[in-house]
């Protein structure tokens, strides 16, 4: 079995599209979005809403979580810093897990054939 890897990447909603068309060019074949919020260094900004003064802490990203076992995970890696960097305050970060297993429920495969495309 080969190892499983989950790749999150955490960024900018305006870096999304550029990032799949990235990814699906280098044969990524799923991948999870969701909206998110939070913030990192920057600890967010302040803005007036009627009148007063208020903190905004959450900023909204996109959270694309990939999962890798044939594709190299430095590939990812460096399509995504590509497609997502702008060099300002804010761009994200991606965090590197490594997976015990993963299970497509309507076959029962497990392992690495579990996210493989099956065509292949």
């Amino acid at each position: 079995m080969k190892p499983i890897t989950k790749i999150d990447i955490i960024t900018r909603p305006e870096k999304l599209e550029e990032l799949k068309e990235g990814l699906n060019a280098i044969s990524v074949a799923g991948m999870t979005v969701s909206q998110v919020y939070g913030c990192g260094l920057s600890k967010g900004h302040t803005e007036v809403y009627r009148g007063k003064e208020v903190t905004i802490n959450l900023v909204p990203k996109v959270k694309v979580e990939v999962v890798v076992c044939e594709v190299p995970v430095e590939k990812v890696l460096e399509v995504a810093k590509k497609a997502c960097r702008t060099g300002r305050i804010g761009d994200g970060k991606i965090f590197v897990y490594s997976l015990e297993n993963a299970v497509r429920i309507r076959t029962g495969e497990e392992g690495d054939t579990a996210i493989m495309d099956p065509k292949k």
